[in-house]
């Protein structure tokens, strides 16, 4: 079954150009121009990635993309015509995947879609050697089948860039990850000129969520979880 974008965008010739441009690439693409919008469809269908324009009519992009992910691991790219780097670090915190900026590039956009559908996908597909489907590790429990981390039973909201680099930890466990291995594993692959600096902001996140020192710095190398993990 093709995956479902969702196409949020204001501005009738740029949403028309995006929704013929993914219909040929074979996608089944839905548009809408609003937040509410946006709602109504996920409500009644399900949704694997959003194209989310930051200046919508009804409300601001960057806090609709902190409510989608307060409930849903859901694919999100940001698109806007801002270029300030300040609001692309907002938008990762806020829970996006990715931000491109208009104007667009279409076939470099396709390829950041195509690219975090294979990691989402991947994270689905994601099975650990446990029979409930959870890796353990320092009284976490990180469930690949429902996308949950808890400890003690308790629940830890985590965005899906964050449930990502997480199971990318768990995965190797010991192993110093790049900064650059782990952004291809974290970001749109192949694209020019990618942001270390977003991995910095997602390990920062991963911090406050978890115990400070479970990911540990390797100056020079990258970063490493420092748990056993079964």
């Amino acid at each position: 079954m093709p995956h479902h974008i969702v196409i949020v965008e204001d501005e009738p010739v740029t949403q028309a150009r995006l929704q013929s441009y993914f219909t040929q690439e074979g996608y089944t693409v839905s548009v809408t121009a609003s937040g509410a919008g946006l709602r109504e469809i996920m409500q009644n269908q399900p949704v694997d990635l959003i194209l989310l324009d930051i200046n919508l009519p009804d409300e601001n992009g960057l806090m609709l993309t902190r409510a989608l992910r307060e409930r849903s691991t859901v694919g999100i790219i940001l698109v806007t015509g801002r270029s300030d780097r300040i609001d692309r670090i907002v938008g990762l915190e806020m829970g996006a995947d990715d931000y491109v900026t208009k104007p667009l590039e279409l076939r470099e956009l396709v390829v950041r879609v195509k690219n975090l559908l294979w990691r989402i996908d991947l994270t689905r597909q994601a099975q650990p050697h446990t029979q409930d489907n959870c890796y353990r590790f320092a009284g976490y429990c990180l469930n690949v089948s429902r996308h949950t981390l808890e400890r003690d039973g308790e629940p830890i909201k985590l965005t899906r860039a964050e449930y990502e680099m997480l199971v990318a930890f768990v995965t190797n466990p010991g192993e110093i990850l790049s900064r650059e291995r782990l952004l291809r594993m974290l970001s749109a692959r192949r694209v020019e000129n990618p942001d270390l600096r977003t991995v910095d902001v997602l390990i920062r996140r991963l911090r406050h969520k978890l115990s400070a020192d479970l990911l540990v710095t390797q100056h020079g190398e990258g970063y490493f979880l420092a748990a056993d993990v079964c």
